[in-house]
């Protein structure tokens, strides 16, 4: 019988203590919200082939980061960048030797229209017609500066700025697409998979934007179950199960 608690963390809450450890057998993972869909679907695989319960929490990667600076009780945290794992294992927060990346993915522009190559001809004006282009926050998520940062490369955040509309995580983004908020939407191809109402219009260049990569580390006081879990992570089956899923795996493709 699988005991799965799924936290779907949207917002940065204020710094709390916490101080209750994962118990025996069970195994907590902070991880960016772009790793949802990803990670909710392997769950059950991964409590069947090693027989540890998961505790998954997921919001942007910067609100998970603070908690586990002010205590959360996370055996494994999965960023969406490296700047945030480099920010908690300066603090001693992290187990140096246990970080890996996970996967990579690509930044795409969704919404309603026909496809087109994103360079610096791209009328983004044209295609929002007065609307609000969405995206995780730009100065403290991930996804958010990726997309501020391919934005500035081809020379038109300074006139998009004004119709950004700021969400608190990625996920948060691709919904105010999909539910008309926005008529466009910078997210992670991964999340342009998750969401049928959300077609890709087109994918950024690389070297728009530095690499999108997620490292993945064991907290100092991670429970011993928690290095099982992120070898299995690193494994076949959850990487063909990522790669599924529209992220880019280790080895095959990733930029």
């Amino acid at each position: 019988m699988f005991l799965r608690l799924i936290k779907s963390l949207m917002a940065l809450a204020l710094p709390v203590c916490f101080a209750v450890p994962s118990a025996a057998g069970q195994v907590t993972i902070f991880a960016a919200a772009s790793l949802k869909t990803a990670l909710e679907d392997l769950a059950p695989v991964l409590e069947n082939a090693t027989g540890h319960e998961l505790t998954l929490s997921f919001a942007g990667t910067s609100a998970l980061a603070r908690q586990i600076e002010y205590g959360a009780p996370a055996d494994i945290f999965i960023s969406a960048n490296p700047d945030w794992m480099d920010y908690l294992e300066a603090k001693g927060l992290t187990q140096p030797t246990s970080r890996t990346d996970l996967v990579g993915n690509r930044l795409v522009l969704v919404g309603q229209g026909a496809a087109a190559d994103l360079n610096n001809s791209f009328d983004f004006g044209a295609r929002l017609r007065g609307g609000r282009l969405a995206m995780a926050l730009v100065d403290a998520v991930p996804a958010g500066i990726y997309g501020k940062a391919a934005l500035q490369s081809l020379g038109k955040w300074e006139a998009l700025m004004p119709q950004v509309a700021q969400a608190d995580n990625v996920r948060a983004a691709l919904a105010l697409v999909a539910q008309g908020a926005a008529p466009l939407g910078i997210v992670y191809e991964s999340d342009a998979s998750a969401e049928p109402r959300t077609p890709v219009i087109g994918v950024f260049p690389a070297d728009t934007h530095p690499p999108i990569r997620y490292p993945a580390a064991l907290t100092v006081g991670a429970a011993g179950d928690a290095r099982e879990v992120l070898d299995w992570l690193m494994g076949p089956v959850a990487q063909d199960s990522f790669r599924s899923h529209g992220f880019q795996v280790p080895g095959q493709g990733m930029q």
